[in-house]
């Protein structure tokens, strides 16, 4: 019986811990934001620079996720993927990632998030009726 118990016990903390690692895999996100503060991130070991050594925290994209058309460095970019794209060639000197891949859609999405989180922070506080 104490074998079954620990059994049993040993294969539930198992399976905790393997599908909390799975979630947290599949969290584009949290994978954006490591490749954005990757500094070997498309190859840009030669330059040493990530996405984040220019926009720290990743100031200066917060509007980009709602965005259809980009002007960098006097360059049009007809899509934020572009724009990623752009970046990592000239600014980091790293190689163009495929505009489909999961490495985009991840920093896609971490780009987009960091606009919903300053969209919170500018929301104002709605008062109590008789307050």
């Amino acid at each position: 019986m104490k074998i079954l118990r620990i059994t049993l016990l040993s294969v539930i903390a198992f399976s905790l811990i393997f599908s909390f690692a799975f979630a947290m895999k599949h969290m584009p996100e949290e994978s954006g934001k490591t490749l954005f503060n990757d500094p070997k991130f498309a190859g840009a070991t030669i330059s040493g620079k990530s996405c984040n050594s220019c926009h720290p925290d990743g100031k200066g994209v917060e509007k980009a996720g709602g965005k259809k058309e980009f002007n960098i460095m006097g360059k049009k970019q007809n899509s934020l993927e572009d724009a990623v794209n752009f970046c990592i060639e000239n600014a980091i000197k790293g190689k163009a990632i495929d505009p489909k891949s999961e490495q985009m859609k991840d920093m896609v999405a971490y780009i987009k998030s960091l606009g919903m989180k300053m969209e919170k922070k500018e929301m104002p506080m709605k008062k109590a009726p008789g307050y």
